[in-house]
């Protein structure tokens, strides 16, 4: 069944290829939807698919790449609002 996943990152995740990496990581594990970068200097993830494929990558978001330094990650499932059908970047 498809779930939906707001996932917020604190932390020195800007500048450091969180995003992209974000986006390669959601794009492996199959699922839909979009990162963007926050002006507080958070980054934001909204992410839709399968369960399991969404805990992988809520996992992965509390580590990111290497240069990032996690401090914190904000989970919040639902059910999906609108239907996305990709995973992009946003400014």
């Amino acid at each position: 069944m498809k779930q939906e996943l707001l996932i917020i990152i604190t932390g020195h995740v800007q500048g450091v290829s969180y995003r992209a990496n974000a986006a390669a990581m959601a794009t492996r594990l199959g699922l839909a939807g979009w990162v963007r970068n926050l002006a507080d200097g958070r980054v934001e993830v909204l992410a839709q698919g399968e369960e399991k494929a969404l805990k992988s990558l809520l996992g992965w978001a509390h580590q990111g790449p290497s240069q990032a330094r996690v401090e914190h990650v904000e989970a919040r499932w639902s059910e999906p609002g609108q239907n996305l059908s990709d995973f992009v970047i946003r400014p």
